[in-house]
């Protein structure tokens, strides 16, 4: 097998507020210090990778001798959501944020929203995503208006029982309003939230589909599929990348599936990237600010990390970091504004190797270029030369 680089989003994983928290209102986040209190937290393997020896992580039992090299990572992008996160992360820093609705969409959007589908639209504001079905859905389903909402990020979601509008409707109903939804209007994500259940025990099943606006310039995924190499997306990398750049693409149902798809992989013959995000973090529990649960899914991702690491071959290399926070133990239930960790481990990287804190969560995809032997095209400055082993 050639050079085979794993890389897994743990989505809203953060490790502690930013520099320009204060400018987001996230002075003091910190997503890991607040799960890592919790009686359910129990995390060996990110442990023995380094996660409690990253600089600033003033919290957690350190390990003795780390297997692989560690780091800060402190975001550039003038933003605290998965789209920018994962865009930086493959190589764009985005210095412009994308827009946001804190009085809901203007009235031009939704009369061409409603024209295009053909559908009248209800509430039409910020709301949290499981009260606001509590709220609207049997109006939906009396009337089959659609669900409208969005949040403190850049996003539109559509809201629809699936007795009522089909799943191919519904993702037709997205695609619609991601064609409209550009330029100025042109939010990051368009996101299907399908729902069941009766009043009052409506529950939102796991066919949500995410609809991106396509990257401004190639990311790792492009420079790596021009180059010949495999390019794979495990969960919702293809939604947030467009497509683009990426040759195979397998949607996962909830993080232990984003795990058993990328452990099914390590058995494969390919050459280049799986890129995985890994989201129950971040729509599960980080937003619910459920921190329990969101212990006990650091807890299990471990333990099948540990298989992972057991299974990885002598030219594997293994990134794990993360695109924002989202604090469960904040008082608001938006991202975080924080640091990341960047853990990298593989035979050929060297072990108990600090990295401090790096600026710009794309110096882990100019890494990649260079891992490759590949030009970097990308913003961002590679540490692949620091950390590989001597021939």
């Amino acid at each position: 097998m050639g050079k085979r680089v794993f890389l897994i989003v743990l989505d809203s994983f953060g490790i502690g507020a930013a520099p320009d928290a204060k400018k987001y209102n996230d002075e003091g986040a910190n997503t890991l210090k607040a799960v890592s209190k919790s009686k359910y937290f129990n995390a060996p393997n990110l442990k023995k990778l380094g996660l409690f020896n990253i600089e600033g992580v003033d919290f957690g039992k350190k390990s003795v001798a780390p297997i692989g090299c560690f780091a800060r990572m402190q975001e550039l992008s003038a933003a605290k959501d998965t789209t920018h996160g994962h865009w930086e992360i493959a190589g764009i820093i985005s210095e412009k944020p994308m827009p946001t609705y804190p009085l809901g969409f203007s009235e031009e959007v939704i009369n061409k929203l409603q024209l295009a589908t053909g559908r009248k639209v209800v509430c039409n504001k910020p709301y949290s995503g499981t009260q606001v079905i509590l709220d609207y859905g049997e109006e939906h389903i009396k009337s089959g208006n659609i669900i409208v909402y969005t949040s403190a990020d850049s996003v539109m979601q559509i809201a629809a029982h699936e007795s009522v509008i089909s799943l191919p409707e519904l993702y037709k109903i997205c695609q619609k309003a991601r064609d409209i939804m550009q330029g100025d209007d042109g939010v990051g994500r368009i996101i299907a939230r399908p729902f069941v259940g009766r009043f009052p025990d409506f529950v939102r099943t796991q066919n949500r589909r995410d609809f991106s606006l396509s990257p401004p310039k190639d990311t790792i995924l492009d420079v790596l599929d021009k180059q010949g190499y495999d390019t794979i997306a495990v969960g919702k990398i293809s939604d947030i990348f467009c497509g683009r750049g990426i040759d195979e693409s397998v949607h996962t149902s909830n993080n232990y599936d984003g795990m058993q798809q990328i452990i099914k992989y390590q058995d494969k013959r390919f050459e280049g990237l799986c890129f995985v995000n890994l989201m129950d973090f971040d729509s599960l529990y980080g937003h619910r600010n459920n921190v329990d649960g969101y212990a006990t899914a650091v807890s299990e991702f471990d333990v099948q990390l540990s298989k992972f690491l057991d299974n990885m071959q002598k030219q594997d290399i293994l990134i794990i970091t993360a695109d924002h926070g989202c604090d469960p133990s904040n008082s608001g239930t938006d991202h975080t504004r924080e640091y990341v960790p960047m853990l990298m481990v593989g035979e050929s990287v060297k072990s108990n190797l600090d990295l401090k804190t790096r600026k710009g969560f794309c110096d882990i995809g100019s890494s990649i270029c260079e891992i490759f032997g590949l030009e970097n095209t990308l913003e961002g400055k590679s540490f692949w030369s620091k950390i590989k082993k001597d021939d």
